[in-house]
């Protein structure tokens, strides 16, 4: 209860700051939508010799912002209003917009001082002359990254393409420096002699009584809206210099902009009719006491439901477990959220653990039956040697004999078997020729086939390579070829292959013997089983061969399957990652 209280608190006070920063924050939007406005409206000014169409781009940005726009002359007659007409206007301008003198403003930081660069008037450049500079610049370009210094494109507002690095004008090596990229225009050259004019005529005659010359070159074309040193002689006034370069361009532009206005900003509703949301007022402390004590009593209420809704599925999971290992018992799932996948995952796990008992009962039934066949054996012929029934015969020692070498075989297979399971298996990878592997197989078992009038054949291709422990692998193919042997009649055959698949080499024993039945099929490569329900040895065998067989394969990363017709034999296919050929054989 305590958690919940603290949490209810802390999420109020949260609130509380988060409100606040969002206050914050919608201010200093606010600040950036009015810069934003007023640059654009200067631009809609620099760029139209009067404010016809401006009602579009009012309503567009009114649109954006959610703010109320309007644009008036400086006598007060509305150019263009976001809202309908007859609403009153806020009581004062929030800026004056004048592309031409744009350090006039009534609001601090509302605009950059100095003329508005996108204001270009007469130094427009024409659709030939653009291309004609872009082609020049493309030149000197080209020529200063020959001399290791780069550079991008970027046009001036009146057309004009210049290089710059970083923002700023690149430094061009003197290789380059033609002046070809400087030269104005015929545009530009014609404006530049008229500003000329009107820059000699403000500066008068110099101080030593002769008449001030002057003259501007292109440069001034690309740093419109900036205040640039100016070079003179020693008989010019810096100061004065640089305002009549100001005036005479403003006498210049002027024709070619709109006339100055005042922007008037608003939030759409009249100042007299807004109501302060956040005064924390004693009423509005009251409210917000008692929305949280709601908040409160709601959030306990929900909680103690859910803990209802979270103990109850709990305590059953709890039952379950505490139950004796083997009732195995089960839960209800009777929910799609955690609690119901924690009992669904309680049930897999019970159901797991029985197959795990189930299959460890046979197991043991099935180790303690093949144990006991013939240690029985040897104990019975054990005992009526010793009473004297039997002599101790070259026979009976021989018997004696494979008595016990079926006892170590089972014991050596459990043995691998145990070994896979516990991941302790070694296996000593080197390069296994595949060729040799099935050839050593085949020679192996070649005398036991012959006895059994059964034909044995091999068809490789050469050059295959596995990275396998070869012994590993030749008691898997000797697993199925022995298997393939007891289960094949006099006659038969049995083929053995090697093939590539891609990356993998295909390894099959192929027997026409009596086959497996689809309903035992799935069960070769389980322990001790046996196509014989009875469990006799008829065949021979541990019942353990085909599991050693998946094991080992599986150790090597590959895959092993059966598949068979009755009557027809059957086909086992082994997968394995193909290996990289030795240095010393040749490819």
């Amino acid at each position: 209860m305590t958690i919940i209280v603290v949490s209810v608190g802390a999420t109020a006070w949260l609130a509380v700051e988060t409100t606040t920063r969002a206050v914050q924050e919608e201010r200093g939007q606010l600040l950036s939508d009015d810069t934003d406005i007023l640059r654009r409206l200067s631009g809609f000014a620099a760029t139209h010799e009067d404010w016809d169409g401006v009602q579009a781009s009012v309503r567009a940005l009114s649109d954006t912002t959610g703010r109320r726009i309007a644009v008036t002359t400086t006598s007060g007659r509305v150019i263009a209003d976001s809202h309908s007409a007859g609403m009153a206007l806020p009581a004062r301008a929030s800026a004056t917009i004048d592309p031409l003198r744009t350090d006039t403003y009534t609001e601090p930081g509302a605009q950059l001082s100095g003329i508005d660069p996108r204001a270009v008037g007469p130094y427009a450049l024409d659709a030939t002359e653009r291309k004609q500079v872009r082609v020049v610049a493309q030149k000197r370009l080209a020529c200063m990254e020959r001399y290791g210094s780069t550079g991008t494109f970027r046009q001036v507002p009146s057309g004009r393409t210049v290089i710059v690095a970083d923002g700023e004008e690149a430094d061009v090596p003197i290789e380059c420096a033609d002046g070809s990229l400087n030269t104005p225009t015929e545009t530009e050259a014609k404006a530049l002699d008229e500003l000329n004019k009107l820059v000699t005529a403000c500066l008068g005659p110099g101080r030593d009584g002769g008449v001030a010359k002057f003259g501007l070159g292109v440069s001034l074309i690309t740093h419109f809206g900036t205040r640039s040193k100016v070079h003179t002689g020693p008989a010019i006034d810096h100061q004065k210099t640089q305002d009549c370069i100001d005036s005479s361009q403003r006498s210049q532009l002027e024709p070619y902009v709109a006339p100055r206005a005042l922007l008037y900003l608003g939030s759409g509703q009249d100042q007299d009719q807004r109501i302060s949301v956040f005064d924390l007022s004693t009423g509005n402390k009251a409210k917000i006491v008692g929305v949280t004590a709601a908040i409160l009593v709601l959030t306990l209420a929900l909680t103690a439901a859910v803990a209802i809704r979270l103990v109850r599925p709990l305590r059953a999971l709890t039952a379950a477990a505490l139950q004796p290992p083997q009732l195995h018992a089960r839960v209800a799932v009777t929910t799609k959220d955690e609690t119901g996948r924690l009992a669904a995952a309680f049930n897999e796990l019970t159901e797991r653990r029985e197959q795990l008992e189930a299959q460890r009962k046979a197991m043991v039934s099935d180790v303690a039956h093949e144990l006991r066949t013939p240690l029985t054996n040897i104990r019975g012929w054990l005992e009526v040697t010793r009473d004297g029934l039997v002599d101790p015969d070259p026979d009976l020692i021989a018997s004696l004999h494979d008595e016990a070498l079926l006892l170590q075989h089972i014991i050596d297979d459990l043995r691998d078997l145990a070994a896979g399971d516990a991941g302790t298996l070694e296996l000593h990878r080197e390069p296994v020729s595949a060729d040799e592997l099935v050839a050593q197989v085949v020679y192996a078992h070649r005398g036991r086939a012959d006895a059994s009038d059964i034909r044995l054949d091999s068809r490789t291709e050469p050059g295959l390579w596995l990275d396998a422990d070869p012994v590993r692998m030749r008691q898997v193919l000797g697993n199925l070829v022995s298997n393939s042997l007891r289960h094949t009649p006099a006659g038969g055959t049995i083929t053995l292959t090697a093939a590539p698949d891609g990356d993998t080499v295909v390894l099959t024993v192929r027997d026409t013997g009596s086959g497996i039945s689809a309903e035992d099929l799935p069960q070769v490569f389980e322990r001790f089983w046996r196509a014989e329900k009875s469990r006799n040895r008829r065949t021979g065998g541990s019942g353990l061969g085909l599991s050693i067989v998946r094991q080992f394969v599986e150790a090597h990363d590959g895959t092993v399957t059966a598949e068979s017709t009755p009557g027809a034999g059957a086909v086992f296919t082994l997968r394995l990652p193909g290996g990289p050929c030795p240095d010393n054989v040749p490819s």
